[in-house]
Formats: structure tokens, sequence, C-alpha cells
């Protein structure tokens, strides 16, 4: 699979100038900002945030009653998610007042047995809120000296934090467009999409200008590394996505694991976003660069 992938891209940077390969990432990029930027404009959040982040309660019970029964059971609350955890109905609510909280828990306990409660206020809610923007510019930040300090040369340093930012805004684009809300494990996915990121620019920046042959010859090259890693680690993800979401079909003693499903799936968008910003996007721009007169026999040898 990845030799067939690598081949066809290749063929395809080979074929298209400059512009063409920098035309569907960007226009990609453009679109994944503006669903953001509805959702913050609509919301006052680029993404749906979790229990995590705006605080709420989350109620586990043992129960026969199914998650439709229970969600209809509860509708008087404002209850925002209800889903089925193997013996177990795990169901979700927003910041309730402190006696609609108490009422809800006496009406819960009263009713089953075996009842898991976690809240989650929402002073603690704006908390994280904070500590996860801050963690991710921080990652932003440390990722961007690094580019700086291994090249030093602008437009390629520059290309390699394009190419991160476009995959963080095209994977949280993909969160909004598919229901995923941020948690503690979707923020995790998302600071390790940095890491994906930094590791296949930088693969293919220090090919290109550090590495003898033609740009051709060289962008080709870090396209077989490349790909291969990429496509090695999409496996294995989309292992751990079928295990964790499906399993419970073949195995009714199985449970969904809905933190590993979407944590895959978010690095799965955005390892595939990451192919195609650093294959056409970083690739556009490095060849636009290294072909520059003033450049060309610096690069081209």
């Amino acid at each position: 699979m990845a030799t067939v992938l690598t081949e066809l891209l290749d063929n395809f940077v080979k074929n298209h100038d400059n512009r063409q390969l920098l035309a569907i990432p960007l226009a990609i990029l453009a679109v994944s900002l503006v669903i953001l930027l509805v959702s913050f404009m609509s919301s006052g959040s680029p993404v749906d945030l979790g229990m995590e982040f705006q605080g709420g309660t989350q109620i586990s019970v043992e129960t026969t009653d199914s998650p439709a029964k229970l969600e209809e059971m509860y509708s008087s609350y404002d209850i925002t998610d209800v889903r089925q955890a193997g013996s177990r109905v795990v169901m979700q609510f927003g910041v309730m007042d402190k006696e609609q909280q108490r009422q809800l828990e006496n009406d819960i306990t009263s009713r089953y047995s075996n009842v898991q409660i976690q809240q989650v206020g929402p002073i603690y809610g704006r908390d994280l809120q904070v500590q996860a923007v801050r963690a991710l510019i921080i990652s932003f930040i440390g990722m961007s000296l690094v580019a700086f300090l291994l090249f030093r040369t602008l437009i390629p340093s520059l290309a390699i934090i394009l190419s991160a930012f476009s995959d963080i805004m095209i994977a949280a684009a993909f969160m909004k467009v598919a229901g995923i809300e941020l948690s503690l494990g979707t923020l995790a996915a998302l600071l390790m999409l940095i890491g994906y990121s930094v590791d296949s620019d930088i693969l293919l920046t220090n090919r290109v200008l550090k590495r003898r042959g033609t740009i051709e010859e060289k962008i080709s090259r870090a396209m077989q590394t490349g790909i291969t890693m990429t496509t090695t680690t999409l496996a294995a993800l989309a292992v751990m996505y079928i295990v964790s979401t499906y399993s419970y079909l073949v195995i009714p003693s199985f449970t969904q694991i809905t933190l590993l499903s979407q944590i895959s799936i978010v690095l799965i968008a955005g390892l595939i976003a990451d192919m195609m910003n650093t294959w056409l996007l970083n690739t556009g721009i490095l060849r636009w660069y290294v072909s520059k007169p003033e450049l060309r026999g610096r690069y081209n040898r």
C-alpha cells in the first residue's frame, strides 16, 4: 500500500507545478478555518467542548434499560449524551444548579444500584480550557523554535510551521463536523499531531536542503521514507479504532472504549491531512524556494 501511494503521489507532484500543489491544501485549510470560525461565532468555541472543559455531570448505572429509555426518562434535565457501555449505560448532563443536581442524584440512586457519579464544576472546566490553549501554544512555539534552529532559513522553517498549523486546523474542523468533543483525550491527540507533522516535514526539508541530487530525486527519496512511516502509523491507528469502537459486535462482553475511539479517529484524520500538507503544501513551497535563480546551484547538485 505504501509503495502504491508513494508512486501515485510522486507522479502527481512531478506532473503539477508549484501553484497547483499549493491550491489543494490551502483550499482545504481555508474551508477548515471557515468551519471553525462559524462555530466560534455561534457557540463561543471553535469545537464542541467535552464535560472536562465546560463542566457537567456524568452518571453510569448498571441496568438493562436501553439508552433511549433513559434519555426519555431524564429528558427534563439537561442531558447531552447517553451511550451503552457493556452492561452499563453512561449518561452525561450539562451544568445544573445544586437543587437540580441533588434531585437528579436522588432519583437515579433510588431507581438503580451500582451508580457511579462524576461531576466537573464550570470554574474548573474554564481553568482547563485556559490550560489546554496554553499547552497548544507552548507546543507550537517549541516546534517553531526547533524548525528555525535546525534550518536557520526563513521560508523552509515557515513552511514547516504552516504545515503543522494546517494539520491542527483540519483535524479540529473534522472534530466539529463529526461531532467529536474536545476532551483531555482528543486534546492529547491534537498535541501528538504537532509531533507527527514536524517529523515528516523535517524529513522532507532535511533531504531537500542538505542532501545531494536533483530536487525531484530528493523529494522522491524523502517521500518513500515518509509515506512508509505514516502509513504504518495509520494502520496501527485503524486497528485501534476498530477494536475500541466495534469489538463488542464480535465479543458481546467487550465494551466500546470511547476515549481510544476518539483519539484514534482524530489522529487518523490529522495524519491524512499531514500527508497532504507535507507532500503537496510543503513540497510546493520548498520546490519553489530551491528553484529560485540565486539558489538553484546551491541545492541542485
